[in-house]
């Protein structure tokens, strides 16, 4: 990271990584920028209200994940060099259903299958073959024999160690789901996630005080106590009276129950201060969204004993209030994580960048000052074009690429930008689906340290009764991606 004391404003580049592809963000932003600012900014263009449900992750010095505070400067926070964040559910609804935007849960389904797919969220094999089943109709929609075929489940990742096996249950699955909706199988995928034992669990190491190994785990119902992968405590939010911590120590003071007289405290032991203090605030945010009808003001006054932080956001019971006065038509959004996402979206921070689909939400973010006393030259360093044959599988359909490669230098950075123009000509039908992914796939294969960021089909005819009639050539602009080189 690259920031100038006399700069009163930084220029952002930030890639969220959307599997399969990235997705630029071009923002300017004041360095003094607090974390709430960033957070409007990622939301805006994945086109998401509810976004009380969200937050931005980063890793600390010992790769700990942290949440962004958002009423705190970004920089105070950022104790690396490079700023890397991850866009991530923090509370997780305990009923999805009360959600009012489709694409609310579709986010909420993508951080779970990613939850899935890692370990985070353990399941059975048949609650894989389920999930993965909803997973399937939801991006494919029904099944059809003739553009599915028979192995046409083997690019989705449903679970840590994927069968063959599990694939096949997926399939026969999906074969019964006829007529369900996209969001109606998000909806199934989310009543069935939520019963999972780990769900919405944010697990921190400890241990006990014995000396034995556990983790801590908070929820939106309180904490919960596992050893060996199994719950040997659970302590709601109403039973803690106080939580707190001490060095490397943390502490829940315990309601006294039916038969008892006298409050007890239980000790934890955390790896260090810092992650004692990261789960103390873990359980201060949940134990507010999900319990108050509204945050507590944050101490006032110089003569304040201990942290002065409290959750700043709104509470669940404030996000459902609000939620309830959206008033806007449903959101437009793409429903795939596959190689055909590619066809439909510009990631080039155009308006049709809104509402992208992610997967594992993550952001990096490179900052440069706008003062820049770079000594490398601007401009177009080059350009040549190239003209090569493409094959494609059908009767009387020719083909021609042409190759642009522009190379400029700005702000000290190199950008390298590859387009390519397919020109294709055909007496019948061409299938552009098939003609775009060959495309894209050679353009992968020439230039396999880049990415694809953009795909758009133009057809051109000769009278407006061909258009209508879906013949004549049609033209394939598939640009590579910026690639940025230090």
């Amino acid at each position: 990271m690259i920031l100038q004391k006399n700069s009163s404003a930084c220029f952002l580049c930030f890639l969220l990584t959307f599997l399969p592809l990235p997705c630029h963000i071009h923002s300017s932003l004041q360095k003094h920028s607090k974390g709430q600012t960033l957070m409007d900014m990622v939301c805006e263009h994945l086109n998401l209200l509810e976004k009380d449900y969200f937050g931005l992750t980063f890793a600390d010095t010992d790769t700990q994940k942290n949440w962004l505070d958002p009423s705190k400067e970004i920089k105070k926070q950022m104790r690396n060099s490079q700023w890397h964040f991850a866009f991530a559910v923090k509370f997780y609804p305990p009923d999805p259903s009360q959600l009012t935007e489709d694409i609310t849960r579709y986010y909420l389904c993508l951080q779970l299958r990613d939850d899935m797919l890692s370990g985070r969220l353990p399941c059975s094999f048949v609650t894989h073959a389920l999930l993965g089943s909803y997973t399937v109709q939801a991006e494919l929609g029904d099944y059809d024999q003739d553009d599915h075929g028979s192995d046409y489940v083997n690019d989705f990742r449903f679970a840590p160690n994927q069968t063959r096996e599990l694939e096949e249950r997926v399939m026969e699955l999906h074969r019964t789901y006829k007529g369900m909706t996209p969001a109606e199988a998000e909806i199934n995928f989310l009543e069935n996630a939520k019963k999972l034992s780990m769900y919405g669990v944010d697990l921190h190491h400890a241990k006990d005080s014995e000396g034995i190994e556990i983790m801590l785990g908070v929820c939106a119902n309180g904490l919960l106590i596992y050893r060996d992968r199994l719950r040997i405590n659970r302590f709601a939010w109403p039973k803690i009276l106080k939580i707190s911590y001490k060095r490397s120590n943390f502490y829940i003071k315990i309601r006294p129950g039916e038969y008892e007289q006298f409050e007890s405290t239980i000790g934890f032991k955390l790896p260090n201060h810092r992650a004692a203090k990261r789960l103390w605030k873990v359980c201060i945010e949940h134990h507010t969204f999900f319990r108050l009808v509204s945050p507590e003001p944050p101490p006032k006054g110089f003569l304040v004993m201990g942290s002065k932080f409290r959750y700043s956001g709104r509470t669940q019971a404030q996000t459902r209030q609000a939620s309830a006065l959206i008033d806007r038509p449903a959101p437009h959004f793409e429903r795939s994580t596959s190689k055909r996402y590619l066809l439909s979206r510009s990631l080039d921070g155009g308006e049709s960048g809104k509402g992208c689909p992610t997967t594992n939400f993550w952001i990096r973010t490179e900052i440069q000052s706008c003062s820049s006393n770079t000594e490398c030259p601007s401009g177009i360093q080059g350009r040549e074009s190239v003209v090569s044959p493409l094959t494609i599988t059908a009767e009387n359909v020719t083909s021609a690429t042409t190759t642009q490669v522009t190379k400029t230098v700005k702000g000290g950075y190199s950008e390298t930008r590859i387009e390519k123009r397919i020109i294709i000509t055909g007496d019948d039908d061409v299938d552009q689906h098939q003609a775009l992914a060959m495309a894209i796939q050679e353009a992968k294969q020439q230039h396999p340290d880049m990415l694809v960021t953009k795909a758009v089909v133009i057809r051109e005819t000769e009278s407006p009764t061909e258009e209508l009639q879906g013949e004549g050539p049609f033209t394939c602009l598939c640009p590579g991606a910026t690639s940025l080189s230090h």
